[in-house]
């Protein structure tokens, strides 16, 4: 099998300024790129915190709201500070121990998709 790269979801958004308030204050990702085909086209955006890059889109053809990705993360504990101390009043989740012995940080944004950020122990 040919080797796969990495992969890039793309998450349906229905207010642009709530998916700034989240991604970009709350969860403290930065742009990577915004693109419109024209002035009254819906807009497409790359966002990352790191090597972890999302895709937000306002068509209704991108995707359906509910979506749930897994993303690896180091220092999981210090992600959930960050998180809890910017009294998101919207999200305040919490640091879970699965089972399957990793940490979880699970964040659910304006339009319905769970992000969850994980450390394997």
């Amino acid at each position: 099998m040919p080797k796969v790269g990495t992969v890039t979801p793309i998450l349906r958004m229905f207010d642009i300024a709530k998916a700034r308030e989240f991604y970009l204050y709350f969860l403290g990702f930065a742009v990577r790129f915004e693109h419109r085909s024209d002035d009254n086209a819906p807009l497409y955006l790359g966002i990352a915190p790191d090597e972890c890059e999302l895709h937000l889109c306002e068509h209704h053809g991108a995707g359906s709201p509910g979506a749930h990705i897994r993303a690896e993360a180091v220092d999981i504990a210090g992600l959930h500070r960050e998180l809890t101390a910017r009294k998101y009043r919207f999200n305040r989740p919490g640091l879970e121990t699965t089972p399957w012995r990793t940490k979880e940080v699970t964040v659910i944004d304006p339009f319905g998709n769970r992000l969850t950020f994980f450390e394997n122990d």
